[in-house]
């Protein structure tokens, strides 16, 4: 008789199997890391076979050179991170394998400036800080304590620029000996950080009180006060050094915690309402931001008055050119944008060369990599880490809202950079901290948990939280699934919470509603069932591992 046939007939009749633990996957991440340089590496010769018929020269170089340093990246998280989410990796590979070819074939169209070769030692970087985060970040948690430096530390980086002269119109830069850096970049992770303990210390007060407007509920006028605040510092922000796409960042995560973890559609309206406020007054009142909204109402204003088409005008014309399909790799003409074509128009060189077919892939790939921190952050036990998971996985999903939205004409243009795609140091390095983040979060999230809670991980042990009974080992899916089912039983409306169910996300809240697992009705916990054993007996109960 096998050992698994000797447990089988000791345990008792009524005593379910046990549920089996969550593979690590490392396997999958390999293999689709091998896929994501592949296609990138497929790229950069398609560009060469078009412009010249021959195998570009650097081929090799280029493809051994993002493959190592993928390979280094996937050898860091099987160490130090067994359990991690096997998507978040592959797919940010893939998007900085296919910035990189977009931005080589852009250099072909400008042969005085190459932006390649300086990108990919960025690209570099960007590794290496990524596998310092995995390697040197034990647990998630630890950010927390620094909250407060985060906040002091992200206001420093957002008025440094201020003292610098202003490039391109924006005051966003600090240029000293050749060397150039965007700090807001930075700022964005770090305010990201204090947002999520904030909101983690103060979620009770944000969900239990406030007024009914009709069928709207506002938040409470004694607890409005900080986000007046982020409003505010944000106004500032774009005034000072003229940037709209920075201080509609920082203003729209922290909107988006709001709503994430009370469930409550009020901080919508109020964040929608005060944005609104902002920019309109902005828009009208600073003319830097005022051209740009100009240029937005009327992107064909230049032909008429003989100037000639614009950059939002090129833009819109690139992507009429690509159609379904695109013209090619290497067959467009979106340098004829002009300068900001590698930055903030690198969009349009792929809706051009690759189609509506192209950009419908694109988007899918930034969809995964924000889902996949969604999903990490409904297994967390903790409400900070689930917090800054969504604070983390919003972030490049408003920046490709609003780049996308700014160069296909849907709202005024700002100067923020595509995630992995546009050229830019700070931006690229910021982008892999931010990944690596959420392979920690995913790593805490999917790491199966021993009897008195603990993480099955050597590194999470020292800082795992309170003890949990052996019922932890259960999956995180169906933990989160019975969770919300249960509050979706007894009544509980939108201004509620999850908090103290293992989840932090609001039984109201769009994320909960749309990641939450679908379970068969025979694994909710029937209504007759015994009510659950108290915390100190449940330890110790000798069916407590059910």
């Amino acid at each position: 008789m096998t050992a698994m046939a000797r447990a089988a007939a000791a345990r008792p009749l009524d005593t379910p199997p046990p549920l089996p633990l969550l593979p690590k996957r490392r396997g999958v991440e390999l293999a689709l890391l091998v896929g994501a340089v592949l296609i990138s590496v497929c790229g950069y010769v398609v560009v060469g076979l078009t412009r010249w018929h021959a195998l570009p020269g650097g081929a090799v170089r280029y493809g051994a050179g993002l493959g190592g340093l993928a390979l280094l990246a996937h050898l860091a998280v099987r160490l130090r991170a067994p359990y991690a989410d096997p998507l978040l990796l592959p797919t940010a590979v893939l998007l900085n394998g296919i910035g990189l070819v977009l931005i080589f074939r852009l250099d072909l169209d400008t042969p005085g400036n190459h932006a390649a070769p300086t990108q990919l030692v960025w690209s570099t970087v960007g590794f290496m800080l990524f596998i310092g985060v995995v390697v040197l970040l034990h647990d998630h948690r630890t950010l927390q304590r620094y909250a407060a430096r985060c906040a002091g530390l992200a206001l420093l980086l957002m008025a440094a620029p201020i003292l610098f002269p202003a490039v391109n119109g924006a005051k966003i830069w600090i240029r000293l000996a050749g060397f150039s850096i965007q700090p807001g970049e930075f700022a964005k992770v770090l305010i990201t950080v204090f947002f999520a303990a904030y909101l983690a210390a103060n979620r009770g007060v944000l969900a239990r009180t406030g007024r009914s407007m009709g069928r709207l509920r506002l938040p409470a006028g004694r607890v409005l006060g900080p986000v007046v605040a982020i409003w505010l510092v944000s106004v500032a922000v774009l005034v000072l050094e003229r940037d709209l796409g920075t201080s509609l960042l920082f203003f729209g995560i922290f909107v988006v915690l709001l709503y994430v973890a009370t469930g409550r559609t009020g901080w919508i309206a109020v964040g929608l309402l005060l944005a609104g406020i902002g920019a309109a007054a902005v828009g009208t009142l600073e003319p830097h931001v005022h051209s740009r909204v100009e240029d937005w109402l009327h992107p064909f204003a230049g032909i008429a008055a003989g100037r000639g088409p614009g950059q939002l005008a090129q833009s819109l014309f690139a992507f009429a050119a690509g159609g379904m399909f695109g013209t090619g790799l290497g067959q467009g003409h979106s340098y004829l944008i002009g300068f900001a074509m590698k930055s903030d128009f690198i969009l349009a060189t792929f809706g051009e060369e690759l189609g509506l077919a192209g950009l419908t892939a694109l988007f899918l790939l930034y969809a995964l990599l924000v889902a996949r921190g969604y999903r990490a952050a409904l297994g967390l036990r903790d409400p900070f880490g689930s917090l800054l998971a969504v604070g983390l996985a919003a972030l490049p999903a408003l920046q490709v809202f609003v780049i996308a939205g700014g160069v296909m004409g849907l709202i005024p243009l700002t100067g923020m950079a595509m995630p992995f795609l546009a050229q830019g140091g700070s931006s690229v390095v910021t982008n892999w901290i931010i990944v690596a983040l959420l392979l920690r979060i995913s790593n805490r999230a999917r790491t199966p948990r021993a009897e008195g809670g603990e993480s099955g991980s050597k590194e999470g042990s020292a800082a795992a939280g309170p003890p949990a009974h052996a019922a932890d080992r259960r999956p995180v899916n169906e933990a989160v699934n019975e969770a919300v089912n249960e509050a979706a039983r007894d009544g509980r409306s939108g201004a509620g919470s999850l908090a103290g169910r293992d989840t932090l996300f609001g039984t109201g809240s769009w994320v909960a509603g749309f990641l939450k697992p679908t379970g068969s009705p025979s694994r909710s916990r029937p209504p007759s069932a015994p009510p659950p054993a108290p915390a100190d007996e449940a330890s110790s109960s000798p069916e407590a591992g059910r």
